[in-house]
């Protein structure tokens, strides 16, 4: 069983930053693949950026350049950092954990970017 709970989201303005984070619960969190995604009203969820257990990064192409996912396994936790958010960036962002072949989702954070 995983536990994941997201921080950080809020409203800013075009152009700013935000800094998204998952804390996860168990002692297996550093071999799982973990995952932003996003999910803007009326769309499907969509992965923003996945990060394996050993570093690998995988983003959409919508968001790189502008978004960096980041973990720390010491702290059970994983990041992501976004800059030059757009409005279309606006969404709630969920975190995913893997583990054994079980999806596990977060509640989820509201992003919303606008002036």
């Amino acid at each position: 069983q995983v536990q994941l709970v997201e921080s950080g989201g809020g409203l800013v303005q075009p152009g700013g930053s935000l800094r998204l984070s998952c804390a996860a619960s168990g002692s297996a969190f550093s071999i799982l693949p973990m995952g932003w995604y996003r999910q803007a009203p009326g769309k499907q969820r969509e992965l923003v950026a996945g990060i394996r257990s050993g570093g690998n990064t995988n983003y959409a192409d919508s968001v790189k350049g502008r978004f960096t996912i980041s973990r720390d396994n010491a702290k059970n936790t994983v990041s992501l950092q976004m800059n030059s958010l757009k409005p279309e960036d606006t969404a709630v962002y969920y975190c995913k954990a893997r583990y054994l072949a079980l999806d596990y989702w977060g509640q989820g954070t509201q992003v919303t970017v606008s002036s």
